[in-house]
């Protein structure tokens, strides 16, 4: 096999998803020549211990390891312990979470190899929209079978009157407390969780910089949050730093100034397992939140007709258009696309916003704002 044949076969074994001369570039830009031949062994098996990486690589130990430490500071290898200590070597996705995500998570310095990438992948995320000339309306389809990626958790405070936002119970939905799925739904319980936490940069925000398209809504770049395991690996490789419970809680209530939204990640979408990492969405910059939401949601917004003044902060502040004023001169809210971040409740400078605790429902919706 040439070496042009390898790193089409390594594009492929990577994106699992089809391949392209932009994707092709992309692998070539990350990897060098001399790791071609050991993540050929993953086509079979995505995930391998030492030893099976020896019998299907027939390379010595030292040199296994040299090889993947290297490319998990790419951010194209997870290389930590599993749940029985045993050291597995995990073949990243493209991305969510993967080789876009770590490519973009470190301080950038904007080097023109940081910029060719920047280039690169968002040429690739353009040819995948064009080539599957999905309509807006056809999205609303496709998305029925698409499983949420992450799961909102509430900002908890008016900034008006610096009350917290009023939490109810909704009775008929709430089934015996020993059958509830229990989710952690304050970020400052969530911190609390975790002994090990790291912050990195926002990698939406970051690719979006290299671009010249600077976000509209914030300058805040390090706040995205990864805890235990991957807290680990993110600071081992320098993707991330370690810090205290005080300035990550720190971080996050700056993160609630700006209107972001609090979006937290589970392993393989399962919401009864233990958070792996927090992210601080924007409305622009957001590959979860600017086009496409399919989130998992624990609260439900309502508004107040006899508090409402229809200043509509609560629809410029909605990142998913789920509130808009009607003829009343109220503003109403659409269940159906309201994933309960509690921005609008935040912001409301009547505070006439109040969240009401749902079973956890999987809210989609696709959005449709310009770019």
């Amino acid at each position: 096999m040439n070496l042009d044949a390898k790193y089409r076969e390594v594009a492929e074994i990577i994106s699992s998803r089809g391949i392209s001369d932009t994707l092709v570039d992309i692998i070539k830009e990350l990897v060098t020549e001399d790791q071609l031949d050991l993540l050929l062994t993953f086509k079979a098996h995505r995930s391998q211990s030492i030893d099976q990486l020896k019998e299907s690589s027939g390379l010595p130990e030292d040199e296994i390891l040299e090889k993947t430490s290297a490319l998990a500071g790419k951010g194209i290898i997870f290389n930590q312990p599993n749940s029985a200590g045993v050291l597995v070597f995990r073949l990243l996705p493209l991305a969510n979470v993967g080789v876009f995500e770590y490519t973009f998570m470190k301080k950038l310095t904007y080097t023109e190899k940081e910029k060719r990438l920047a280039a690169l992948f968002t040429k690739l995320f353009s040819e995948t929209r064009n080539m599957r000339k999905i309509k807006p309306e056809q999205w609303a389809e496709i998305i029925k079978v698409v499983p949420p990626p992450d799961r909102t958790v509430p900002i908890r405070t008016n900034r008006a009157t610096n009350k917290p936002t009023i939490i109810e119970i909704n009775e008929e939905v709430a089934p015996d407390a020993a059958d509830r799925i229990l989710l952690t739904g304050d970020v400052k319980d969530l911190i609390e969780k975790f002994d090990e936490i790291a912050v990195g940069y926002c990698f939406c925000r970051q690719h979006k910089d290299t671009e010249g398209k600077h976000c509209k809504q914030t300058d805040l770049r390090e706040n995205c949050f990864t805890f235990g395991k991957s807290a680990r690996f993110t600071t081992e490789n320098g993707f991330m730093r370690m810090i205290d419970k005080k300035e990550a809680l720190e971080i996050l209530m700056k993160s609630e100034e700006d209107g972001l939204v609090h979006k937290a990640y589970h392993p393989n979408f399962d919401v009864t397992k233990d958070e792996t990492s927090i992210c601080n969405c924007c409305k622009d910059c957001c590959g979860n939140s600017s086009r496409i939401v399919v989130n998992v949601s624990t609260y439900l917004s309502h508004v107040d007709p006899e508090l409402c003044k229809g200043c509509q902060t609560c629809a410029i502040r909605c990142h998913t258009d789920a509130i808009k004023l009607g003829d009343d001169d109220v503003s109403h809210v659409d269940p159906d696309r309201c994933i309960g971040c509690g921005v609008c409740a935040h912001f409301c400078p009547a505070n006439a916003i109040t969240l009401t605790r749902t079973p956890p429902r999987t809210v989609r919706v696709v959005i449709t704002r310009p770019e």
